[in-house]
């Protein structure tokens, strides 16, 4: 299986059902082609399983690369979340966190290590406990974890004297407005180190030579105002540092309460998503969080981007047309989760709702390329001739070159225009993808019974057939019974009340079906058994849309009109449940 894009922005991708068939590829390629000749942009061709002999030799045979492979188009977290993302380093400022936050106007500013792994989250509340007043701790109102340096960072000042400037404390401000006789008994009666604190001071020689005399870390001279050379000498001989606000003192004192680092209001409890996390998944625990958002790290932690509240709310960007299918049991896992905008199909209406009206063209066709040739046609287009014969291809594979119970007259008249179109006798391009190859003998039976498997409902039940196509039957009774058990595997795994596969032998236009499932069922087929309540001979069935499936599910509607529908030893082979 190779590695599957991630839907992108800005594109429509035109795609068929899972476990692809040849008209599911060749109408997706078609479509695009379709979209693209009408001017209309942005359409890619794309497909949610794997190539097989046959589609191989088509896409050779006209040079068309395979559709890009999509697994799964369900909305993820890196499809909705910011991706471009400001953070802040755990040894910044208040003021420098304070400053991201206005700037850029967010309300929650991831903390980041060197290396973008997270280590917490800042807010705006966890900054506002740290400056709200408490007058009943006055000593706390003024304490300061910083350094200097950071500190003249914050006032935006000039550093006159600076001694040690790096070194983080604990400090303490001081506003020197009283008068001098005074201004240092609060400090000693609340036991103030004159070694950790800080006063702020305008031009009052007096304070300020009282500081430096007793040894403070600093003195923060405000309003820009200078200072005397013999006031630098004395500090500067006493080891003092000197700062020169450009601020008044009330400013200056709350600059430089926010060159507090925030390390001590750090949420170190913090919720976190991967980017491939789906968004049905984290809906619930993000709509609970009382952060307002969560952090979007990669397989080693690092920070990719940041997902809120209000994010999940945002339209999902990824846009689908389903082709050849219109059935959500068919479909691309996730294709629920976004935008379908049309549906190009010729098979039965399933039970498919959409959030808006779409472009729905439904056709009692042999194959999805007739309708996309026919459009073509009819818009006075013309194909390429690869196109035009990658649409053959589809054509021919799916009403086995125009001998199928599905076949029009519409189809006859398409694969003639395709086939001047692309140069290309369709008798010889029948030969060719026939013959390309028996599914039985290049794939182990697990994977023979998804050749071209499809789930259905039907009076609540859920259940599957799968068909390949053969050039005789012997490939298949020398493989009988390893099929039969994956078949038993599949049905189990998928929790089905059946699972059959249709083997068609191309040749005589005939089929063997191999059941597994509720015995009452089986015992309801009322073709010829080739081994008793397994295999069953079904002569000139050769569709599984309009010969097959309408004879099972008429089975299914008697059963449950009898009151006996089936049970199944599966655990839940009941519909599921649609949100």
């Amino acid at each position: 299986m190779p590695p599957a894009a991630n839907p992108a922005a800005n594109i429509t991708y035109v795609i068929g059902h899972k476990n692809p068939d040849a008209d599911s590829i060749c109408s997706a390629l078609a479509y695009a082609a379709f979209k693209e000749a009408r001017g209309e942009t942005g359409y890619v061709a794309a497909r949610c399983g794997n190539s097989n002999a046959r589609i191989d030799t088509i896409l050779a045979r006209f040079q068309q690369p395979l559709p890009v492979y999509l697994s799964d188009v369900a909305p993820r977290v890196r499809d909705l979340m910011a991706a471009h993302v400001v953070s802040v380093a755990p040894n910044a400022t208040c003021a420098e966190a304070l400053e991201l936050i206005d700037r850029h106007d967010i309300r929650l500013l991831p903390v980041t290590d060197a290396d973008r792994h997270v280590v917490g989250t800042i807010s705006l509340p966890h900054l506002g406990g740290l400056f709200i007043p408490r007058l009943s701790e006055p000593r706390h109102l003024r304490q300061v974890n910083s350094s200097l340096a950071y500190i003249v960072r914050a006032l935006k000042a000039t550093a006159l004297h600076l001694i040690d400037a790096d070194r983080i404390d604990e400090y303490f401000i001081r506003v020197g407005a009283m008068d001098v006789g005074t201004f240092w008994k609060i400090s000693e009666r609340e036991n103030i180190p004159a070694g950790q604190s800080l006063i702020i001071v305008g031009d009052r020689r007096d304070i300020q030579a009282r500081a430096i005399t007793l040894g403070v870390r600093a003195l923060i001279i405000t309003g820009g105002l200078g200072v005397d050379d013999d006031i630098l000498r004395l500090a500067t001989h006493a080891g003092v540092s000197v700062i020169s606000s450009p601020w008044d003192s009330a400013t200056t004192a709350l600059g430089v309460r926010t060159a507090t680092t925030i390390d001590r209001v750090i949420e170190k409890q913090f919720a976190s998503f991967h980017p491939d996390a789906r968004i049905a998944d984290v809906r619930r625990k993000i709509s609970a969080m009382s952060a307002p958002a969560a952090m979007v790290v990669d397989d080693d932690g690092a920070l990719v981007g940041v997902l809120s509240k209000s994010d999940i709310l945002k339209p999902v960007q990824t846009r689908l047309v389903l082709v050849d299918h219109n059935e959500m049991t068919q479909a691309v896992s996730g294709a629920e989760d976004v935008t379908i905008t049309e549906i190009i199909d010729h098979h039965r209406l399933g039970s498919l709702n959409t959030a808006q009206p779409i472009l729905f063209i439904n056709e009692p066709v042999g194959s999805t390329c007739t309708i996309i040739a026919d459009l073509f046609r009819r818009e006075g287009l013309q194909p390429s001739p690869a196109i035009a014969g990658i649409m053959m291809a589809g054509l021919i594979s799916d009403t086995l070159h125009l001998h199928g119970p599905t076949t029009t007259r519409k189809d006859a008249i398409l694969l003639a225009w395709l086939s001047e179109i692309a140069g290309v006798n369709s008798k010889q391009l029948a030969d060719e993808i026939f013959n390309s190859g028996s599914v039985i003998l290049a794939n182990p039976p697990e994977k023979i019974v998804r050749s071209d498997f499809k789930i259905y409902e039907e009076e609540g039940l859920r259940f599957a057939v799968s068909q390949v196509e053969e050039l005789g039957f012997g490939n298949f009774w020398q493989h009988a019974k390893p099929i039969a058990d994956a078949l038993q595997g599949l049905r189990d795994e998928e929790r089905l009340a059946f699972a059959a596969l249709l083997v068609t032998d191309i040749n005589t236009q005939n089929s063997l079906l191999l059941v597994k499932g509720d015995a009452g069922f089986i015992q309801r087929i009322s073709y010829a058994h080739v081994e008793q309540d397994e295999i069953f001979d079904l002569p000139g069935i050769v569709s599984r849309k309009k010969q097959l499936i309408p004879y099972l599910t008429s089975l299914l509607k008697e059963m449950a009109a009898d009151g006996t529908a089936p049970s199944g030893r599966t655990p839940a082979p009941f519909a599921k449940n649609r949100k």
